[in-house]
């Protein structure tokens, strides 16, 4: 292993934490530093790069598959690496972020993988960043347990054998970590933070259990980016002395362009590479976002009427899984986001059978796995996939070659009969300011309406009030005629601000930083210039 670099990093503006000095020992944050030196500035430069393209989409409003990679997606001699043991029967994950009690829920669950988050389903505060690795390390060293305060209810893990096999997804390339500064100033991207500090610590002792370290790789927007991924992972492997190839990544395909260039992704990756995932609601944001220059025929209905089995969609999942199978990857499929209710079995009833038709119409499609965002889900979707499957791992023999996608079916949002909805809005105005109220606590992973909200979510729900005032979008609402204004959006934001007072009580609003959250949303969905991530400016209101 190297000597570490002279000039750590230093910790700035953060409370010392419980066992932080387990993570943040002088060697793991010396490897961080390095990541950071050799591999910060390519990651500015992808950043400009996305801003480029963006403005390229507002004057053409088109995307195609690049004519300067034909020749790789033309290829049919090339494919990932084999896929470890560890890896090669995925059909149920189970998602959510690190703390002590999901860490050992998750495990336990009875899924095959763990998506341990650190993104999506975690605010990103200091303590929910380094403690969410000594969870892990705990996890491996079998040394976590957890008692809740308020039940008494006592939680440890099964037997090694029964746990499931974890993947861990850092931040995307966008976002910094503030307390992570080097000698220059400049703070260290999340994404590095993340990775560094779980792999240098975790790298052979998932080895020596026969696993390795797996990570799911969000908010890719091009090939570029997985070949910065891919040769950060050369790196790191060489650092520390771990066998070339350790490493395996599975690319979230939850953006627009990303999927115009699903073979490159994986041909970047190809040494590390293990599968694609369809991240659905990212991917519906990211549609906006691209697209939000683009005219009614880009307008997309409320977030819940867009369906899997929109023919954008259709097109979107059928080539991922035919994508990954050609390539010898694992296609993974989307989210069950459903969270059941202990007080209505008719909510359950009725939900459950959606979760099972959709896990049915997966594993049907090719897919090897999918998503879940709760233990009882997991039952469901195992048996769907079960029954496809039966004794194999998988099925990356079934090569989906009657499937042909043009480059325009996959910006076809005008194919679809629904419409955007007065409650569709109120419903994004909703789910906004409650999830970022609870962001601004610290947490990324909520539970809203019986659906399991996170950054993703409201993303899109912030992101169809912009479009849909912007777009002057009509409603039918109370036998009128009604139009998508910004003056609209603030009256159903407050009219929401009082009833979430009115069901909270006086003392429990006060607590609560809910007045913040209504004005973030308002900002991020009516400002003319569109804010490409919400997590940014909320990033910076959130203490800790």
């Amino acid at each position: 292993m190297s000597a570490p670099a002279p000039s750590p990093l230093a910790i700035v503006d953060a409370e010392p934490l419980p066992r932080q000095e387990e993570v943040l020992t002088e060697a793991a944050l010396a490897f961080v530093a390095e990541l950071h030196r050799r591999f910060t500035p390519r990651r500015d430069e992808l950043l400009a790069r996305r801003t480029e393209r963006r403005a390229e989409i507002a004057r053409t409003s088109t995307l195609d598959f690049l004519p300067e990679t034909a020749a790789i997606r033309a290829d049919d001699s090339w494919k990932v690496a084999t896929c470890p043991p560890a890896l090669n029967d995925r059909r149920v994950e189970i998602t959510g972020p690190t703390d002590r009690k999901m860490t050992i829920n998750a495990l336990n669950s009875g899924a095959r993988v763990w998506l341990a988050d650190f993104e999506d389903a975690s605010a990103p505060t200091w303590e929910n960043v380094v403690l969410g690795q000594v969870n892990l390390m705990d996890a491996y060293t079998r040394a976590i347990d957890f008692t809740d305060p308020a039940s008494g209810k006592s939680y440890a893990l099964r037997p090694d054998e029964e746990l499931a096999t974890v993947v861990m997804r850092p931040r995307g390339w966008h976002l910094n970590e503030r307390h992570l500064v080097a000698a220059d100033g400049t703070q260290v991207p999340g994404a590095l933070v993340d990775f560094g500090l779980y792999f240098f610590h975790n790298a052979q002792r998932l080895l020596d259990l026969g696993k390795g370290p797996y990570f799911y790789l969000p908010k890719t927007e091009s090939h570029l980016e997985a070949r910065l991924w891919n040769d950060v992972f050369v790196f790191a492997q060489d650092y520390t002395g771990i066998p070339q190839g350790t490493i395996r990544a599975t690319v979230l395909i939850e953006t627009i362009t990303a999927a115009y260039e699903m073979e490159e992704i994986l041909y970047e990756l190809r040494d590390h590479a293990s599968g694609l995932n369809a991240g659905r609601w990212d991917y519906l944001f990211s549609i906006v976002k691209n697209f939000r220059d683009g005219g009614p025929k880009f307008v997309l209905p409320d977030r819940n009427a867009v369906t899997m089995t929109a023919p954008f969609m259709r097109a979107y999942t059928e080539l991922l899984v035919r994508t990954c199978h050609k390539r010898g990857a694992h296609a993974i499929g989307g989210m069950a986001a459903f969270i059941p209710s202990r007080r209505d079995a008719e909510v359950n009833k009725v939900a459950f059978e959606k979760v099972r038709a959709d896990k049915d119409r997966e594993a049907n499609d090719g897919f090897d796995g999918s998503w879940v965002a709760h233990p009882d889900l997991v039952p469901i979707a195992m048996e769907s996939f079960d029954k496809v499957l039966g004794d194999r791992p998988n099925q990356k023999d079934r090569l989906r070659e009657d499937v042909d996608v043009e480059a325009a079916d996959l910006i076809a949002v005008d194919s679809l009969e629904a419409r955007p909805t007065y409650d569709g809005l109120v419903n994004a105005v909703q789910v906004g300011i409650r999830y970022i109220e609870a962001w601004l606590r610290g947490m990324g992973a909520v539970a809203i309406f019986n659906l399991m909200e996170d950054a993703a979510t409201a993303e899109i729900s912030r992101s169809q009030i912009w479009q849909w005032i912007n777009a002057g979008v009509e409603f039918e609402h109370d036998g009128k005629t009604v139009r998508a204004t910004a003056e609209l959006a603030r009256e159903i934001a407050a009219e929401e601000l009082r009833n979430i007072r009115a069901e909270l009580g006086e003392e429990a609003f006060a607590a609560g930083h809910w007045q913040q959250a209504h004005d973030l949303l308002l900002e991020v969905s009516l400002d003319q210039d569109y804010a490409d991530f919400l997590t940014l400016p909320a990033y910076e209101r959130l203490r800790g």
